[in-house]
């Protein structure tokens, strides 16, 4: 890989040499590689064939539980999220030790994995709520939620410079990874001030089927807002606003 230095940039493929734009800015590599038809029928590539099935199974698992969220998704800013969830899709695959190679997936995988995980790397919860809060995810009854005690903003949020309000943010997931449908409920605290004044207990409840028999996830998320005349503005476009994976039942 080699990156394009000249004036005028290019994009397509001259003389075997690929041209393309990335996030690294313009690059250059040699256009090469196995044809796809082999990759699909030569014995010698059977592993590169059940790799490339779990990863699109991964993919595919990844976009599932991005979109039973998306409404939350959609004030988070990080560009590598998608990627960051797929490789610990891979990860959950890889663990399933019931069926053979190629055809491992989530169900018969180890969807604990997805415990704690950020969907913003640049705004971790863990960094950002320190007020203690008690989660309930019950699949017999499909109750669930997050509720915290009052607490000072101020003292145990950490919040990004700007910052005039916040509101905190949970989702309960049941997912068929198989079927690709789910049911996610999303709930949400007031908006509230950022500043040394106690709050009011804070309950979000939300309501799964009971007795499902599907992966059950619980997320827990903060979003900031500024305050200018009156009206209260995303913060830098989310760039700071969390969104952690808090419990998972399987």
């Amino acid at each position: 890989m080699a990156r394009q230095k000249s004036i005028v940039k290019l994009d397509g493929t001259i003389g075997g040499i690929t041209f393309y734009k990335s996030k690294e800015g313009y690059l250059a590599r040699e256009k090469g590689g196995v044809s796809a038809e082999r990759i699909r029928n030569d014995p010698a590539f059977q592993r590169t064939r059940e790799n490339n099935a779990e990863f699109g199974r991964a993919g595919k698992a990844g976009k599932v539980l991005r979109n039973s969220i998306r409404q939350l998704l959609q004030n988070i800013n990080d560009s590598r999220m998608v990627s960051r969830l797929t490789k610990k899709m891979v990860e959950v695959i890889k663990l399933d030790a019931v069926n053979p190679r190629g055809l491992r997936n989530v169900i018969d995988g180890e969807a604990e994995l997805l415990m704690n995980f950020d969907f913003n790397a640049n705004g971790k919860l863990g960094n950002t709520v320190y007020a203690p809060w008690n989660k309930t995810l019950d699949r017999p009854t499909g109750e669930a939620g997050v509720n915290f005690d009052p607490f000072v903003p101020a003292k145990m949020i950490a919040a990004p410079g700007g910052t005039t309000h916040f509101k905190l943010t949970a989702a309960a997931m049941d997912i068929d990874f198989e079927a690709e449908v789910y049911v996610a409920p999303i709930g949400e605290s007031i908006i509230l001030p950022w500043d040394n004044t106690l709050t009011a207990a804070i309950d979000i409840p939300l309501v799964l089927p009971e007795l499902s028999t599907h992966p059950l996830f619980l997320a827990l998320g903060i979003e900031f807002f500024q305050e200018v005349n009156g009206e209260k503005y995303s913060l830098k476009n989310g760039a700071f606003n969390a969104l952690k994976i808090i419990d998972v039942v399987v």
